[in-house]
């Protein structure tokens, strides 16, 4: 069922459950604008930069550390496990896999996709979904699937979808959700039985916020990041969608993008100042490099 969904006039968390949980404002290196987030398996909280940075924050918020650098630019990242850190860049229209025991980059993508916006790991079938946001104005395809052995990749959703951003697997596997950021929309696409893609529908419409980074909860709530107004929403299973936690001051929570669970701590990066926020959430799941 598809509901029209309204803003609620009370968040279900009140911000007292959240706090910055690294501020890179002066540290070195500088955390500058953060976009991409995902809880690691060195139990770390991995972040981009704006200069294409790829950095970890230590689990306890006490220091920072650059990992890898790509081209310009970080936006989405996703672990497989212990083994890589895939992560999009800007600006040459590229994913980058960076190996976790060597520290070795590499570009994994060949050219094709346009703006390479967020990866998710589909490894039960062996391959990297990337959404392509395709162009600021113009609605394009879609979402490309990537080998995972050899980077070999193609369309794999090629209908247009507007400014195609974050995206999530259901625990399941058996649908991929897509933040539709300026259609202020998530579609959900099935994802059939030989693994190409099925039918798009819509999940959530009219939200009240810009959707651009989501994460399931153990659940099957998903939670999402909106880039404008500053705040994170939850979507119930029955397609009813509540403000979260938000800042009406735009300070503590600035223009949030993706975010990590790691147990019951809900992480996000904040496009808009130069921090990570963590929120004590009432829900749980595990970081994605374990699903």
């Amino acid at each position: 069922m598809i509901h029209r969904f309204a803003t609620a006039e009370n968040p279900v968390l009140p911000m007292s459950r959240a706090r910055v949980f690294f501020d890179g404002i002066f540290s070195e290196p500088r955390l500058q604008h953060p976009e991409g987030l995902a809880v690691g398996p060195d139990g770390w909280i991995w972040c981009g930069g704006e200069n294409g940075e790829v950095l970890r924050i230590a689990p306890t918020g006490a220091r920072i550390e650059r990992v890898a650098q790509g081209g310009g630019f970080t936006l989405g990242l996703a672990f497989l496990r212990d083994e890589a850190l895939f992560f999009c860049d800007l600006r040459d229209k590229a994913v980058y896999r960076l190996d976790l025991a060597t520290r070795r980059v590499q570009r994994f993508t060949p050219p094709g996709i346009r703006i390479p916006n967020y990866p998710a790991v589909d490894a039960a079938r062996g391959r990297l979904l990337v959404s392509d946001s395709h162009d600021f104005a113009t609605p394009g395809p879609g979402v490309w699937a990537y080998d995972l052995a050899t980077g070999e990749g193609r369309l794999w959703y090629d209908r247009p979808l507007v400014f195609a951003n974050g995206l999530a697997l259901d625990r399941s596997g058996a649908a991929l959700y897509v933040c539709e950021t300026f259609a202020r929309r998530i579609t959900r696409i099935a994802i059939m039985a030989d693994g190409s893609a099925g039918e798009a529908t819509p999940f959530a419409t009219d939200l009240p916020g810009l959707p651009d980074g989501v994460a399931f909860d153990e659940s099957g709530d998903l939670f999402c990041g909106c880039y404008e107004p500053s705040r994170i929403l939850r979507i119930k299973r029955d397609g009813k969608a509540e403000v979260y936690i938000e800042d009406p001051t735009a300070h503590l929570f600035a223009h949030p993008t993706n975010i990590a669970f790691d147990g019951a701590a809900l992480y996000a990066a904040n496009l808009g100042r130069w921090h990570i926020t963590r929120v004590d959430s009432d829900t749980t799941a595990r970081p994605l490099w374990s699903a």
